[in-house]
């Protein structure tokens, strides 16, 4: 029996049907006289992808009727004023939202500012307030970037109760809320590394696969599963003989997607979809603050 080409999971495709539904609750909120704001803190000089991508959430959230305002620091900006920022946004009424761009600049500790952020402002989910509501199945800002994975899996419809789900990576931020939110749609979830002993059996094993390492190339076709679900949200920069560079992901796309039944792409997979998620829970966040859920 010949192997079928996989199905692609098209996360701009997907990030779309998510943005008319995000518009139409905006819509609703300032309908009932509430605010829907989103303020993002930058300390990148000139031209680099944190301002790229600061640019492009201005024009995303114009266009879905959300309120933006960038706050620039020194690229030379120190813990203290980092810190100073956040709590005069968590401070104002009028901000239901606040993200910290990436990169910070060198000796500015990430944690100790995200940390700070209100839990109930933190729409990128990076409080450990957050992360471990979601541990404990309450109602909280999930990461974007790991609700996005899952989004993706059940967009599929790969039936997730008691279906065995290997997430390779387990980063604070991306790797285990994967896992846990897995878990809390009741997944038989392994949660490894890179490192891990087996690590080839384990993820030929997974129902659905999903690999957050950042190294170009791990998930090879042999250690994936005939039909499988695989997600890519590693995100690397190389560069080939020709001296071009470009971002590819975790997974050898073209080799996998003769064994897999589902593949995300990357770039185009994850990364529209984190957008997605991030401006959803902004809504989610002023729907609180106005009393709508």
């Amino acid at each position: 029996m010949l192997a079928m080409p996989a199905k692609i999971i098209d996360g701009k495709a997907l990030a779309q049907t998510y943005r008319s539904g995000i518009a139409e609750r905006a819509a609703r909120i300032r309908g009932a006289g509430g605010v829907v704001r989103l303020d993002a803190v930058l300390s990148c000089p000139g031209d680099s992808p944190a301002r790229v991508y600061a640019e492009n959430q201005a024009s995303t959230c114009e266009a879905l009727g959300i309120e933006y305002v960038l706050h620039e620091l020194d690229g030379s900006c120190t813990l203290d004023e980092a810190q100073a920022c956040v709590r005069r946004l968590n401070e104002d009424d009028r901000v239901m939202g606040v993200m910290v761009h990436m990169p910070l600049p060198d000796g500015v500790d990430a944690y100790q500012v995200q940390r700070l952020i209100d839990p109930d402002k933190d729409v990128e989910g990076v409080n450990p307030a957050n992360i471990g509501n979601i541990v404990y199945g309450r109602n909280s800002l999930a990461p974007c970037t790991g609700l996005a994975a899952v989004r993706m899996v059940e967009s599929t419809g790969v039936d997730l109760q008691g279906a065995r789900c290997v997430v390779v990576g387990a980063g604070d931020v991306v790797g285990k809320p994967i896992a846990v939110l897995l878990m809390r749609r009741s997944a038989t979830v392994i949660s490894c590394n890179e490192w891990t002993w087996g690590l080839n059996e384990l993820c030929a094993s997974a129902d659905v696969l999903v690999s957050a390492v950042g190294k170009p190339g791990l998930i090879r076709p042999e250690m994936v599963k005939a039909g499988a679900v695989v997600v890519d949200v590693g995100t690397s920069r190389v560069t080939d003989e020709a001296g071009k560079t470009r971002t590819v992901g975790d997974v050898e796309f073209e080799g996998v997607c003769e064994v897999a039944g589902w593949v995300s792409p990357v770039p185009g997979g994850v990364g529209p979809m984190t957008v997605a998620m991030l401006l959803s829970n902004v809504v989610e966040a002023a729907e609180r603050r106005g009393g709508l859920v």
